[in-house]
C-alpha cells in the first residue's frame, strides 16, 4: 500500500467551528461536556484553528457556529463574515434557526455577504431536521445555498438518518453536506438508508476516528469516494491527526485528491 503524507495534497477542511474570543473557551468546554470528551483544543477560535491547520498546509477551511436560539443568528453571521474577511483561507457557513422570524430576508443577507451556506445542528437546537420549523429553512435555501447538517446521535432523535432521507425526498434540489459520514454514532442506520446522490455529500469528521478502519472504508465506498469530503470538527479533533488517520485507509492517490479537495470544490462551485 502506497504511503502518503497530508502535505502531498491540496486540503480543504470541510467542518470546523470558531467562536468569538469572549465566549470561545466557554463554548468549547460546553461542546466537550455535551459529548463527554476531552476536546483537542480548549479554545475554539480563529487563531487556534489557523495554527492547527498550518501544520498540514490546509488551503481552505469551512468555518461555522450554531445558533441555539433565534436571537443569536444575526450576530453569529456577522461574526463569521468578519472572520472570513480577515482570513481568506476561511469559507464561511452562516447560522440559522427554524424559529427565526424572517428567514428569507436573512438568507438574502447571507448570500449578499458572500457566505457559502448554512449550518444546522439539530441536537444542539433540539429541532428535528424533518420538522416544520426546519422545513421553513429548506424552503428559503433550496437551490440557493447548501446546508451542513449534524447527523445522528445515539441519545437523541433530532437528526436520525431516516429523517434526512425524508428531507431529500421532499426537497430534491436541496444540497446537503451530511456530517460525520451521515450519522454520528448511528452509522448502521445511515448505511441502510442513505447513499450518495446528486445533492448529498458526506464529511469524515467525528466518524473515521470513532470506528474501525474497515468500517470507515466500507462506509466511504458505500457512499462513493466522490461523495465524501475531509472534515475535522475542530476544536474537537486535531486536523493533523485526522488527515493522517484518513491516509491510513488505503485509498489511491486520486481518491485522496477527491476527498481532500475535489469533492469540496465541486460541492461549493469553487
Amino acid at each position: 500500500m502506497e504511503q502518503f503524507t497530508p502535505q502531498e495534497f491540496e486540503i480543504y477542511d470541510m467542518h470546523a467551528h470558531i467562536f468569538p474570543h469572549k465566549i470561545s473557551e466557554k463554548a468549547t468546554l460546553s461542546i466537550g461536556q455535551f459529548y463527554d470528551i476531552t476536546m483537542y483544543h480548549s479554545i475554539g477560535e480563529s487563531e487556534k484553528l489557523l495554527a492547527s491547520e498550518k501544520r498540514i498546509g490546509t488551503k481552505k477551511m469551512l468555518v461555522c457556529s450554531v445558533a441555539t436560539t433565534p436571537r443569536q443568528v444575526v450576530s453569529i453571521n456577522d461574526f463569521i463574515k468578519e472572520e472570513c474577511d480577515q482570513h481568506p483561507e476561511m469559507l464561511g457557513f452562516a447560522a440559522m434557526h427554524g424559529d427565526f422570524e424572517d428567514i428569507a430576508a436573512e438568507v438574502d443577507r447571507i448570500i449578499a455577504m458572500g457566505l457559502h451556506g448554512i449550518k444546522l445542528h439539530a441536537d444542539f437546537q433540539r429541532t428535528p431536521i424533518d420538522s416544520r420549523s426546519s422545513y421553513r429553512i429548506y424552503e428559503a435555501i433550496e437551490g440557493r445555498l447548501p446546508v451542513l447538517m449534524h447527523m445522528g446521535d445515539y441519545r437523541h432523535d433530532f437528526s436520525h438518518p431516516r429523517m434526512l432521507k425524508k428531507v431529500m425526498e421532499d426537497f430534491p434540489k436541496l444540497k446537503v453536506l451530511a456530517s460525520h459520514l451521515g450519522g454520528f454514532a448511528a452509522w448502521d442506520e445511515a448505511e441502510s438508508v442513505l447513499r450518495g446522490s446528486e445533492n448529498i455529500r458526506f464529511d469524515t469528521s467525528s466518524a473515521v476516528c470513532l470506528m474501525s478502519p474497515e468500517r470507515a472504508v466500507r462506509l466511504i465506498r458505500h457512499y462513493g469516494v466522490d461523495h465524501c469530503m475531509f472534515g475535522t470538527d475542530f476544536p474537537m479533533w486535531d486536523p493533523k491527526t485526522e488527515a493522517e488517520r484518513l491516509l491510513t485507509l488505503g485509498f489511491t492517490r486520486a481518491e485522496y485528491e477527491q476527498m481532500f479537495s475535489k469533492t469540496a470544490k465541486e460541492f461549493l462551485g469553487l
